[in-house]
């Protein structure tokens, strides 16, 4: 299945033969791309497919085994970043190369090799402006969302006026109108010259976006095909090599058996951006699932925070698990009484990246799984328990011993969710539970939230996925600037409503309350 290319037209960039191996691992097979300026390609694959190796050879990150690059017709050996930039080519990382102590200047400067001076500050604002990307130059990093924080990656790469831009899942943290708002300025882009390299597991952004795109499965090139003739389950099929099981609503029938409780919770910022919560009234019952909605920094990470004891009330009461008050016990008592959550930051708040899978399932599962003897830390209880993760979350890598920084984002993500979901909680609370998988992955996580709901849990999904919560969720509210909205059954609200309550708005009355 192939797209036929006028033979007259050179392509911008051309690889051939790349082929990348780590040890145990054959990440690029001999692998052929074509991208051509002016057009948006996608790179489609499953978590673990080689996409992230192809484009980190792409971009001087890493060198190939074998093979050879074309750019503009010339050969050409890519050795650096630097390089990279330098013929015009520009990348949105998927994980962010970001200095938390640093300014959103600052941080702009230093990926362009620039001065953070006045003229960069303006730059920023105009653009950020233009694209509706809208960024304060002088925040902090660590006081933003981790939607803002992709933010900062795209107006980078925007800056750079580059020849060819590599998108690596750029939406899945973005709300649909800023999707909607970042698709405009693509085809502009590409209107205008520019060739666009976009890595999405959102297949209808695939077939909405892009006019061409290659498919990786295994580390191998399987496809190169036209995704706007194919169906959504079509282009899995060929990402997956098999149809992948859709996840259908379920309704479940409501209890009033309360698991989790938070009762007028109000939070003071800590931080001079921070986003204060405002008497949040919020109840999760057993064998259910509640979704919150939110546009990207209205108090999403506050309210995971409170919920996992990372920042303490000055009343226990005002949090209850199972009806026991918890509101000033740190995370380890929580989770000891049925608590687990998984953070939206896979890399560096729900893991350690330096640190092997099975030192990390020590790390949150030790409280609620027997993994010492005699007090000390039992590796070989560890392993197993990780192994279990990866088994049941087929997760690609080289076993429990494997780096957490050495996993696909997606593979990580499957394996932070398998971990805490394989502690059989009573409470589960995730944030952006699919951010960066792949769809056989996200009807994996899918079904497993389900099942836990099914099986008794009390379940609270954070997410910017509206899609997401409207398939699993069975109340749904809103998160505006720190205050909740009230939560709805699902079956009773549109999208479009849900889009309401994110702006603020009640659904009665109109106002912004």
């Amino acid at each position: 299945m192939s797209i036929q290319s006028n033979p007259h037209e050179t392509a911008l960039v051309e690889m051939q033969g790349i082929t990348k191996s780590y040890p145990g691992t054959l990440a690029n097979d001999a692998i052929d791309l074509k991208i051509f300026s002016g057009r948006i390609h996608a790179l489609l694959g499953e978590n673990g497919a080689g996409k992230s190796t192809l484009v980190k050879i792409l971009y001087g990150l890493l060198r190939i085994d074998a093979g050879h690059i074309a750019w503009q017709g010339q050969s050409v050996s890519i050795e650096s970043p630097a390089q990279a930039r330098e013929l015009g080519i520009a990348l949105v990382f998927q994980h962010f190369s970001l200095f938390d102590s640093l300014t959103v200047v600052e941080n702009i400067a230093l990926g362009m090799g620039v001065d953070a001076n006045k003229e960069l500050h303006q730059k920023i604002i105009d653009v950020s402006s233009r694209y509706g990307l809208l960024l304060d130059p002088d925040r902090d990093v660590y006081s933003l969302s981790v939607g803002e924080r992709q933010r900062i990656e795209i107006v980078r790469c925007l800056l750079q006026s580059p020849k060819l831009l590599i998108m690596d899942e750029p939406t899945s943290v973005l709300t649909p109108q800023e999707v909607d708002d970042l698709f405009k300025t693509l085809r502009r882009l590409a209107n205008e010259g520019m060739a666009i390299l976009y890595i999405s597991h959102k297949l209808n952004e695939i077939k909405a976006l892009c006019s061409e795109a290659t498919i990786l499965r295994g580390g191998k090139r399987v496809a190169t095909t036209d995704p706007t003739t194919q169906s959504v389950s079509s282009l899995a099929a060929l990402m997956m090599g098999n149809e992948v099981t859709s996840v259908t609503r379920v309704e479940r029938a409501p209890t009033n058996n309360v698991k989790l409780a938070l009762r007028c919770v109000s939070l003071k910022a800590e931080e001079q951006h921070g986003v204060p919560l405002n008497s949040i009234e919020l109840s999760v019952n057993a064998g259910e699932i509640v979704g919150i909605a939110g546009v990207a920094g209205n108090g999403q990470d506050e309210l995971m925070q409170v919920i996992s004891g990372e920042a303490l009330l000055s009343r226990a009461q005002d949090l209850t698990i199972d009806n026991q008050p918890v509101g000033t016990l740190p995370p380890g008592a929580r989770r000891a009484l049925g608590l687990c959550c998984v953070p939206e930051e896979r890399l560096g708040h729900a893991s350690v990246p330096g640190m092997s899978l099975a030192e990390n399932a020590f790390l949150t599962a030790h409280h609620r799984t027997n993994m010492r003897t005699g007090g000390f830390i039992s590796h070989g209880k560890s392993k197993r328990f990780t192994k279990q993760v990866i088994d049941q979350f087929n997760v690609h890598c080289n076993g429990p011993q494997s780096l957490a920084n050495s996993l696909s984002g997606g593979n990580l993500q499957k394996f932070i969710v398998g971990r805490e979901i394989e502690q059989q909680p009573s409470v589960f609370v995730v944030s952006q539970p699919t951010w960066g998988v792949d769809a056989g992955a996200a009807a994996l996580i899918h079904q497993s939230i389900q099942a836990m709901a099914d099986q008794g849990a009390a379940v609270l999904v954070i997410s910017q996925d509206l899609d997401e919560l409207m398939l699993i969720s069975d109340r749904i509210a809103a998160l505006c600037a720190g205050s909740l909205s009230k939560v709805y059954p699902t079956s009773e609200l549109s999208v479009q409503q849900l889009g309401t309550l994110m702006g603020g708005a009640s659904l009665e009355t109109g106002a912004v309350v």
